[in-house]
This record gives structure tokens, C-alpha cells and sequence, in this order.
């Protein structure tokens, strides 16, 4: 039950999120909230179909932009055809049929990618990545090329009488559809197919051995995952009118890998987590420095490296400490982790812009602003600070983390601390 008043919160937020920051004088949304906003949405059903394949079946594609990309390629053609009054499809369900599409691809491929698992199913898919996006930029009547395809959204056809000219109206159908979709791949979680998918994942052979055939259910996981993806592309081809060979490029893979395993693989609302977390830095921290991807990068080898399970595997080994009411005694050594562990980030952010200052700003002319402040970066003075911070947080981080490490394995083993 509290499960699910969390999950009703989390959708009056997204339907409320905007309009905590419209502007009444002048009576617009923030573009900037509802574009990424919008992407998070869309970042949501990718990651979660994802996770269909990593989380739920151990299979490591490298092709599943594909899926994505030809949803918003085949959306833009069917926009284009309402527009031109060819197909009377309302905009609420082209969705709809780009989740087809990108079922019907998902099938084409995944009667060959899914014969094989392991490394070997990675290579293949690996393969069908770089051959679609060779594909985009080859076959320029469908994929447009390099410059893509565009189309007008304004399709003057809409169950709700719509013309979706504003982006917050664009934003709700965003939202529709992420709950549908996440509620569709939730239940199928749920299902005999969900169930023999974590079978196969956790021991192929006993799942041979019962008589289930690990081929059978790779393939139906494969393509049913294909389908959702195709889902976000799209609402990604509705939300920006335009498509190119980056939307089923190898970097959006490695994207959506990205999102479900810092997220958390384990977890089924652990990607969600994920696609927030990325989208963010994606978008709001990008803005900040051209240096987000380092910080993408670090977190990520974190993340394998100290929490394998992920944000969400995070949250979740809270779990039996908290029902045993003990979780307020975390409070104080968490704060103990958090001085050191803020002066280690802020050494080492600030050796990184250094950095990068030197190799691309100086050259372009730029100054450096820190942390609010204009920085000279020929001085040593930040260079030693940074170098400081960094040195000195980590050894007290890594201090304090024995000394709460300690305090977990007591309140975790049922004593007192």
C-alpha cells in the first residue's frame, strides 16, 4: 500500500512539477523545466526497457538505441502522413505505433541476436548497433542522413482536440504515456514470462532442465523490450520534430546502460532513478561545465566499483534496518561521511576544471568561474587548494567510512550500536 501512495506521488509531482515554476506575469511554462522534464519521461521508458534485457533476463545488448531510433525515424513519417490527411491516427496513439515498429525490428533482430547469450549475444548486438547506424546515414530517402528527418507535430487530429503547439501539452502526453509504459512493463514482471526471464538470468541450465526452452523466452524478452523503446522514440520524435542516426547511435546505448545499473539493475524502479540522476547531469550540469561527462564517467566506475547494486540496492539494504526502527542511528554517522566526502568532490572538481580550462577555455578566451568565484588558473593557489581538498577528503573519507562501515554491520546483524 505504501508502495503505491509512493507511486501516486510521484505522478502528482510530474503533473505539477511546472506549473510550480510558471511564470504568471507573462503566463508561460520555463522551456528549459519542460524540455528536460520531457526527456527524463522519455529516459524513463528506454532505461526501463532496457533493464527488461539486463536486469530481468542478464542479457547485455548494445543495440537498443536500434529500437529507440526507428520509433522516432517511423514517427516522423507517420506525422508527416497525418499531416498530409494519409492516416487518420490520432497523436495520442502514434506512440502507439512506434512501439510496433520497434517490436517488428526487435523480432527481425532478435531471431538471430537471442540464439546466443552472454558475450557472444553482446558481439551480435554490438553489430546490429553499428549497422543501423551505418544504415541512417546510408539510406537517406527513410533515415534523412546526417541532417535526419523533420516533421510538424500540428497534425489538427486529437481525441482530446489538441493541436500540441505548447510544450507542456506535448510534456502530458509524456506523462501518459511513461506511466502506461511503466505499468505495462511492471505487470509483465509479474507474468509467467517475467518469472522464467529471471530464471534464465539467474541459472540457464536448471531452467533447460524443467523444460523451459532460455532461447523462447530471450526472444519474446527481446522484442517486447524493443517495443517499449520504441515507445520513447516516439514521444522523442513528437517532442523535438526532428530525428537523426544519434537517436539509435552507439552513445545512446551506452546511455541507457548508463541509467539502469546507476540506477540499479536489481530493482525494477531502480533505472527510473538512473534516468533522473543522468538526465540531470545531461542537461542542468552540461550547462555548467563541458567537463559532465568526466563526472558522468567517475560516478559510474563508482558505482561498480563500491555499490554494484545501484541507487535503488542502496535504498533497499535500508530496508531491514529501518523495520527494525534503528534507522535514525545512521543519521549522525552519514553526516560524518558527508563533510569529507564534500571536500573530496570539491578537490576534485576543481583540478578537473583546471584542467580543462587549460586545454579548451584558455584557448577559446574564456575565464574560469569556480564555485562562484573568477579563478586564475596560472596561480598555483587554486591548483594546491584543489589538490588538497582532494588529498585530505579522501583519506578522511575513507577514515570515517571504516568507523561506519562498523556501525552497519552492527545495526545491520540486529545489536545495538
Amino acid at each position: 500500500m505504501r508502495a503505491w501512495w509512493l507511486i501516486l506521488l510521484v505522478i502528482v509531482v510530474a503533473l505539477a512539477l511546472p506549473w510550480g515554476f510558471y511564470d504568471w506575469a507573462h503566463h508561460r511554462h520555463a522551456g528549459f523545466l519542460i524540455s528536460m522534464l520531457s526527456q527524463m519521461g522519455m529516459m524513463v521508458i528506454l532505461a526501463l526497457s532496457y533493464n527488461m534485457l539486463l536486469g530481468q533476463a542478464g542479457l547485455f545488448s548494445l543495440c537498443h538505441a536500434t529500437f529507440f531510433g526507428i520509433g522516432g525515424y517511423a514517427t516522423v513519417h507517420f506525422l508527416n502522413a497525418a499531416g498530409a490527411g494519409e492516416l487518420p491516427v490520432p497523436m495520442e496513439f502514434m506512440p502507439l505505433l512506434a512501439g510496433l515498429c520497434g517490436l517488428a525490428l526487435a523480432i527481425l533482430f532478435g531471431a538471430m541476436a537471442t540464439k546466443q547469450r552472454t558475450t557472444a549475444f553482446a558481439m551480435i548486438t554490438l553489430g546490429i548497433g553499428e549497422l543501423m547506424a551505418t544504415a541512417a546515414l546510408m539510406f537517406q530517402h527513410f533515415f534523412g542522413g546526417e541532417g535526419g528527418v523533420t516533421t510538424d507535430r500540428m497534425i489538427n487530429n486529437s481525441i482530446f482536440g489538441l493541436n500540441y503547439a505548447h510544450g507542456i501539452e506535448v510534456y502530458y502526453l509524456i506523462v501518459a504515456w511513461t506511466v502506461i509504459a511503466t505499468g505495462l512493463m511492471y505487470f509483465l514482471t509479474l507474468t509467467p514470462l517475467g518469472r522464467m526471464a529471471n530464471a534464465t538470468r539467474d541459472n540457464f541450465e536448471r531452467a533447460q532442465f524443467i523444460g523451459y526452452d532460455p532461447r523462447s523466452v530471450r526472444f519474446l524478452q527481446f522484442a517486447l523490450a524493443g517495443f517499449f523503446a520504441g515507445i520513447g522514440g516516439g514521444l522523442y520524435a513528437i517532442t523535438y520534430e526532428i530525428v537523426t542516426f544519434d537517436a539509435l547511435g552507439a552513445p545512446l546505448s551506452a546511455n541507457a546502460l548508463l541509467m539502469a545499473y546507476i540506477g540499479g539493475s536489481g530493482v525494477f524502479g531502480g533505472p527510473i532513478l538512473g534516468a533522473v540522476l543522468i538526465t540531470l547531469l545531461q542537461s542542468g550540469v552540461s550547462l555548467l561545465s563541458n567537463s559532465w561527462l568526466v563526472y558522468v564517467g567517475v560516478l559510474f566506475i563508482g558505482m561498480v566499483i563500491f555499490a554494484p547494486s545501484g541507487l535503488a540496492g542502496i535504498i533497499q539494504a535500508h530496508g531491514p534496518i529501518q523495520r527494525s526502527g534503528r534507522l535514525g542511528q545512521l543519521a549522525v554517522p552519514y553526516l560524518r561521511l558527508l563533510v569529507p566526502s564534500m571536500a573530496a568532490v570539491f578537490g576534485f572538481v576543481g583540478l578537473v576544471e583546471l584542467l580543462s580550462f587549460l586545454t579548451i577555455g584558455e584557448a577559446q578566451g574564456k575565464k574560469l568561474v569556480l564555485f562562484g568565484n573568477p579563478i586564475h588558473a596560472a596561480s598555483a593557489l587554486p591548483w594546491v587548494i584543489s589538490a588538497v581538498a582532494l588529498l585530505a577528503g579522501g583519506i578522511w573519507l575513507r577514515w570515517e567510512a571504516t568507523g561506519f562501515r562498523r556501525i552497519w554491520t552492527s545495526l545491520s546483524s540486529g545489536q545495538q550500536a
